[in-house]
């Protein structure tokens, strides 16, 4: 890889992130326009390091989603896309299969919608079965109805990430870790960004910052809402000898309210089987530890937008139940139990942990589907969460798309 080099000086198109819709991103582009000057800028040391590395590892089919939304649209691409991509550089992609279960009839309409859009968003091989036949999917599952979708899967999207920037490499971008940006001014038909490495003076600047994508599209001069909150989410492992209470994937029926899946029974790319996540606001927006951290800007910035309040005052029963689950493991436990009736606290130990980058309006909205917005020289990834991953070859293309109309970027090589 070109890694480490010096991103200083003038070049044609900056991209501002190097997980792994940054890197899709970067190289959808210098694939179309082999010749301009890419440089990639991430702050951290390697790539791919937050949200593309602290995940469950699933390839989501495409189910959830509204009709006709990014997300819809995205996910059911980006999934082909990323399985052909994993089979053709040699990454192992498992199309394992998952089950979403309905636990009681009062959960039937909500599977039912479920169905009707996965059908509507053309989701692969999706079919609907009974207690008998989810039985033969996962013998110690339990439930009165579930779907089945045998091309969900899961990969380890850091292995992803590094294939890209290798590929990235070869063909020529440079790569720059330890690279954050800090400011970004217009000036002289340049955006000139300025970084501990030198100012980069790019034409234009794709940014794809996640967690800090919020405050970068401010320091563009880009509108403050939506806000980026951070959201934690803790698993527990099952002990190795208890990993065969789960053959591959078991979700709940989701509350439709709410961008999050809920408490679900996974086996991870490394064979580990994880259950949860809970998800709860946290002091800092990469907390992966599991003991208390502050960074107290996070802190400032999540407190003083009135979007946090207005959310907080419309979900703040889901709230505390986030934090009986993250403080309570066996809350945790015995949420997932209600799939699995076997699994019990001395089954688990505690597993790892991640930060959801979600978008939150000031009216308090939790953004569903992905959202972009432009400033002057410069387009901005605002809110990716979850299928962003599986989506993200998919996401690549939509955004190049848009750089080349926005941009004006040469003609399209063939």
């Amino acid at each position: 890889m070109i890694l480490g080099v010096d991103p200083s000086g003038e070049c044609d198109l900056a991209v501002i992130g190097a997980g792994i819709v940054g890197l899709a991103l970067a190289r959808e582009l210098q694939r179309r326009h082999p010749d301009i000057d890419l440089r990639v800028l991430e702050k951290e040391e390697e790539v791919g390091a937050h949200q593309t590395s602290h995940n469950s590892g699933v390839i989501h089919a495409g189910i959830y989603y509204a009709p006709g939304s990014l997300k819809a649209r995205l996910c059911v691409d980006g999934a082909r896309l990323l399985y052909e991509y994993c089979e053709q550089h040699g990454i192992r992609a498992v199309a394992s299969g998952k089950v979403i279960v309905a636990t009681s009839d009062r959960e039937l309409p909500a599977l039912d919608e479920l169905e009707r859009r996965a059908r509507i968003n053309g989701v692969p091989g999706l079919r609907r079965v009974g207690p008998g036949g989810l039985r033969e999917l996962e013998p110690h599952c339990a439930g009165v109805a579930a779907l089945h979708s045998p091309r969900t899967g899961i990969v380890d999207f850091a292995d992803v990430a590094r294939s890209l920037a290798a590929e990235l490499a070869r063909e020529g971008a440079a790569i720059a870790p330890g690279c954050p940006v800090t400011r970004a001014q217009p000036a002289r038909r340049r955006l000139v960004l300025s970084t501990p490495k030198g100012e980069v003076r790019a034409k234009h600047a794709i940014f794809c910052a996640g967690l800090w994508a919020d405050r970068l599209a401010l320091a563009c001069g880009g509108d403050p809402d939506p806000r980026i909150v951070p959201f934690r989410g803790a698993y527990l492992r099952l002990r190795p000898d208890r990993r065969d209470l789960v053959r591959s994937l078991i979700y709940p029926v989701p509350d439709a309210r709410l961008p999050f899946l809920g408490a679900h029974l996974s086996r991870d790319p490394h064979g580990q089987v994880l259950v949860g996540p809970t998800a709860r606001l946290v002091a800092r927006r990469d907390a992966y530890g599991r003991h208390v951290q502050v960074r107290w800007r996070d802190v400032a910035q999540t407190v003083a937008w009135a979007g946090t309040w207005r959310m907080a005052a419309r979900f703040w029963r889901t709230g505390i139940e986030e934090m009986r689950m993250a403080a309570r493991p066996a809350a945790l436990v015995e949420s997932a139990s209600r799939f699995v009736p076997e699994l019990r606290r001395e089954d688990t130990v505690p597993g790892p942990a991640g930060v959801r980058a979600q978008a939150i309006a000031r009216n308090g909205a939790l953004l569903e589907d992905f959202t972009f917005s432009e400033t002057e020289r410069a387009l901005h990834v605002r809110n990716a969460p979850s299928p962003a991953a599986t989506s993200s070859l998919a996401i690549a293309r939509l955004v190049a798309d848009r750089a080349e109309a926005s941009f004006g970027l040469p003609p399209r090589v063939h």
